[in-house]
């Protein structure tokens, strides 16, 4: 990290996130899982989209899974991020879908299928979102 620290805008968090968020400020990534159905969701919401109960838990995932779309983003440009962004639609091997950014893979090496990982990285105000890279690479 360079001496300016880090320029990623902080997350928004909300009283339905704040247990994502302080999870991933742990190195730690949940979705939340319904006691009454045992279904896991991602975003975290006020209740369970399945049977409506507001008997939630944070559930913590593998951080594993596979690219299932993605986008290559140029515009408009902030100058918090490298561009192009590779966002990404990733299905975690929980059975989750979660929407992030690719790091660690130049552009034209991603694919539809790709193994990923998670990783954190610091945003500003003391924020931690988690990235997806390339299983098996180490930062």
């Amino acid at each position: 990290m360079s001496d300016v620290g880090p320029t990623r805008p902080a997350p928004v968090v909300t009283e339905d996130s704040a247990v994502f968020w302080d999870a991933a400020r742990a190195g730690r990534l949940v979705a939340q899982r319904c006691r009454s159905c045992g279904r896991l969701h991602h975003p975290p919401r006020p209740m369970c989209p399945a049977c409506h109960s507001i008997e939630l838990e944070a559930h913590e995932l593998s951080g594993n899974g596979t690219v299932y779309s993605y986008a290559l983003l140029h515009y408009p440009q902030n100058p918090a991020f490298t561009y192009p962004v590779v966002a990404a639609l990733v299905d975690l091997d929980e059975g989750v879908r979660m929407l992030s950014n690719l790091v660690g893979v130049e552009p034209e090496r991603v694919a539809i299928g790709m193994e990923v990982e998670v990783t954190f990285e610091p945003t500003k105000d003391d924020g931690v979102v988690p990235l997806f890279r390339p299983r098996g690479q180490r930062s």
